[in-house]
């Protein structure tokens, strides 16, 4: 009887868990599985670049795993199949959003059904491995989850990357960003680049959120401005350019045409990772 207990409550620990990564795939890719770009994009994006997209993101979904993650994981095999249950569970979010919505259906050929469901599934699988973090109960079932060991200094870089992924996401394949950059001058441009850095040393080193990271009185105040909010925003930017590249948005564009929308995605992706070492 006990074994029996033990195994029944196995399964009402996993239906939690799966219900809670389904939650939390639904409210983070719900902005995106609404916009209109995100639908076309799924029909005539190059698979190739879709592709890069959701090779890309593996890794970075593997790691997440390894600190936070659907179930508690003990090695990297464990990680590598919560990461594989969180894109399985994105996907089925995402089909019956999308089917529900009139927007997927018998009547379409597979490719461009599966086209619209992986473009969303990226966001989506993120949401489902925060879930864990976010909306754990207190209950002392979660009580080790997330890890809450001391971050290294590669792992705080991994997760500004994290969050310059998923805000940019949500950014990128829409037409308003890239009219922005059209009314933009250099000048504009340059502003918004010393905002978004300013921002991000702000957000996380002086106004005090919860769970910044304040200066010692012994270190000096261009020491973590070196260390963590420039190569913060490098990140932001790679991720800006690799998102723009994945969306065509670079596609016969001018160098300074791609600088200045570089910029102009870099800036909610600054603040998506500056919100990263926040709150995870």
């Amino acid at each position: 009887m006990q074994v029996g207990g033990k195994h029944d409550g196995g399964i009402v620990q996993l239906g939690r868990d799966v219900g809670r990564a389904g939650g939390g795939a639904l409210i983070f890719s719900l902005p995106m599985l609404m916009t209109m770009e995100m639908w076309e994009l799924g029909l005539y994006l190059d698979r190739m670049r879709l592709l890069v997209l959701v090779l890309v993101a593996l890794p970075m979904l593997v790691l997440l795993s390894r600190r936070i993650g659907i179930e508690s994981t003990r090695n990297w095999r464990d990680d590598v199949l919560d990461a594989a249950l969180a894109l399985g569970i994105s996907a089925v979010v995402c089909l019956v959003v999308l089917a529900l919505f009139g927007l997927i259906g018998p009547q379409e050929p597979v490719d461009v059904m599966i086209g619209k469901i992986a473009i969303q599934m990226v966001p989506a699988s993120i949401g489902a491995l925060l879930a864990r973090s976010q909306f754990a109960g207190s209950s002392g079932e979660d009580d080790e989850s997330p890890k809450e060991a001391r971050e290294t200094y590669g792992g705080e870089l991994f997760l500004m990357g994290i969050g310059a992924l998923f805000l940019g996401l949500n950014v990128a394949p829409t037409e308003e960003m890239m009219l922005i950059s059209y009314q933009m001058s250099e000048w504009h441009a340059l502003a918004l680049l010393v905002l978004s850095i300013g921002l991000m040393h702000a957000f996380v080193f002086a106004v005090g959120f919860a769970g910044g990271s304040p200066t010692s009185p012994e270190e000096p105040w261009w020491s973590p401005f070196l260390r963590l909010t420039l190569p913060g925003y490098v990140i932001a930017m790679v991720m800006s350019l690799l998102l723009l590249w994945v969306f065509a948005r670079l596609d016969g564009q001018e160098i300074d045409s791609i600088v200045m929308t570089a910029v102009v995605l870099a800036f909610p992706s600054a603040l998506g990772a500056a919100a990263a070492r926040l709150v995870l």
